[in-house]
């Protein structure tokens, strides 16, 4: 019986200590690792062989981790971490906004990194519904076994963090979620996380999802609490 191969993951660093420590780390923990130096070299790396997850640095020679993770969602919806050196809001909110389901700042722990990749690689698992059925709001269906989104019947690109997120707020239809319980329950955190990723990819999941983003329909927000799903 041939043995399961571990999550491959594709780690793109510029700092070559940085990057040798991290991509050990990951070893450690059980992953196989890729890495490169420079964003065309990730670019090339990632068009060679898909990985299921890509670790991105935001500053990148050749190519910005911005400008890279916007070319990999071109073709694909592996989950994607940020590495930053910045605290900056506008860093971290362009990278969320490019595609990214998460990210880290550096200084990190190895621990934290890898247990944010783990969390990342749960998101991609299908999530199964009690009937196995359609379920459907407005002109969105979901379809849990096939981990499939379709909108009047033509399928939606969702990024898997973007499905699960849809997944859980179809699950709860009219009640209001914050944004505590989106990060625990989408995000796997067990700690207090950044609201800026449920806010970031509500804003996305809406440019999918809405006949117009700017005036949602189905993905509501409540103010002073989080967001809902209103059924039309």
């Amino acid at each position: 019986m041939n043995a399961i191969r571990p999550p491959e993951i594709l780690l793109v660093e510029d700092d070559e200590v940085i990057r040798e420590a991290t991509a050990e780390g990951l070893r450690r923990d059980g992953f196989e690792v890729r890495s490169a130096g420079t964003g065309p070299d990730g670019l090339a790396a990632f068009q060679e062989r898909e990985p299921s997850l890509a670790i991105l640095d935001v500053m990148l020679p050749g190519l910005g981790g911005v400008e890279l993770c916007r070319e990999i969602r071109r073709d694909s919806q592996v989950p994607i971490v940020f590495l930053s050196a910045r605290t900056d809001a506008v860093d971290i909110v362009l990278g969320l906004e490019a595609g990214a389901d998460d990210y880290v700042t550096k200084p990190f722990e190895p621990a934290v990194l890898a247990a944010r990749v783990r969390a990342a690689l749960r998101r991609t698992r299908p999530i199964p519904m009690p009937d196995g059925g359609l379920e459907r709001v407005g002109a969105i269906t979901i379809d849990r076994a096939g981990h499939v989104v379709a909108k009047d019947g033509e399928v939606v690109a969702l990024t898997p963090t973007e499905y699960r997120l849809l997944a859980e707020l179809m699950d709860n239809p009219g009640v209001a979620l914050d944004r505590a319980a989106l990060l625990e329950r989408v995000w796997g955190y067990g700690w207090a996380g950044d609201a800026r990723l449920v806010d970031v990819h509500i804003q996305r999941l809406r440019s999918k999802i809405e006949d117009d983003p700017t005036s949602p329909q189905l993905v509501t927000t409540v103010r002073g609490v989080g967001y809902k799903l209103t059924r039309a």
